[in-house]
């Protein structure tokens, strides 16, 4: 089990034993990914990585988030609760001999000299509790971002990325049959469109339905649209987040729908 989250039920443990437990999954391995919007695209990551060196056979990956317990609703918050919302799916990858099918390669970038740019710092081992109760003032329990600085940022890096994986792979814009980006702000969806020439139909968005779900933001948009998806379309998944991190998944459609 692979559980992407920034919203954990408790500090610690994560929520991979918690999952673990309610299936009833006897011993099973169970590791909880904290990278945020970038979450499920290192979850693939890693449980691709897994199956591949026959680790394991069958890999549950999960992301989800419950951000509306944590915003600040006040109008001093209201740029970053707005964007916001509550959301889960999940993926269960198994093992394949067809090289045709399947993940073909991830790719994965961080930038922490950034990190104080998207984050909730507190409580922390750096700002741990009582500092937090003595100062009623201390809001640092609320996520920050700067906003401007993000998007300046997200549509630089999710080109990066997208080009990289079409390299990797032979691939060319015009190869592409669906791109899934996160949902974070639509306008960075519609710049990376633009910059790849893709149709509307061709790029599936859900922040209108759902808000920004962080790491359930991907898994939520292959349910919403798997029934448009066709037996070996080119599909990429791709992310920016904070941290900063960023990736994409490059992977061929199995089945169709």
């Amino acid at each position: 089990i692979i559980f992407a989250t920034l919203s954990p039920d408790m500090y610690f443990p994560g929520c991979g034993v918690q999952i673990q437990d309610m299936l009833g999954l006897p011993t099973v391995g169970a590791l909880d990914v904290r990278n945020q919007c970038s979450g499920f695209v290192y979850a693939l990551s890693v449980a691709d990585q897994f199956i591949k060196t026959g680790m394991y056979q069958n890999i549950l990956v999960i992301g989800s988030e419950f951000h509306s317990g944590g915003l600040d609703v006040t109008t001093r918050g209201r740029g970053v609760s707005v964007i916001f919302g509550d959301g889960a799916g999940a993926a269960i990858l198994t093992r394949s001999d067809d090289p045709e099918r399947g993940i073909l390669s991830t790719h994965l970038h961080s930038e922490g000299k950034h990190a104080r740019e998207l984050t909730v710092e507190s409580p922390s081992i750096a700002h741990w509790v009582p500092e937090i109760l003595n100062n009623p003032d201390d809001l640092s329990y609320y996520p920050y971002m700067n906003g401007t600085f993000v998007f300046k940022n997200a549509v630089v890096r999710f080109s990066e990325v997208i080009m990289e994986g079409l390299q990797t792979n032979g691939l060319s814009p015009t190869d592409i049959n669906t791109l899934i980006p996160h949902q974070a702000n639509l306008r960075i969806s519609q710049f990376v469109q633009k910059k790849f020439s893709l149709r509307d139909d061709q790029v599936y968005n859900n922040i209108q339905k759902y808000g920004n779900t962080t790491a359930g933001t991907l898994p939520l948009c292959l349910w919403d649209y798997e029934k448009q998806l066709k037996k070996g379309d080119n599909i990429i998944l791709s992310a920016f987040g904070g941290g900063f991190t960023w990736g994409a998944v490059y992977l061929k459609w199995a089945y169709n729908s």
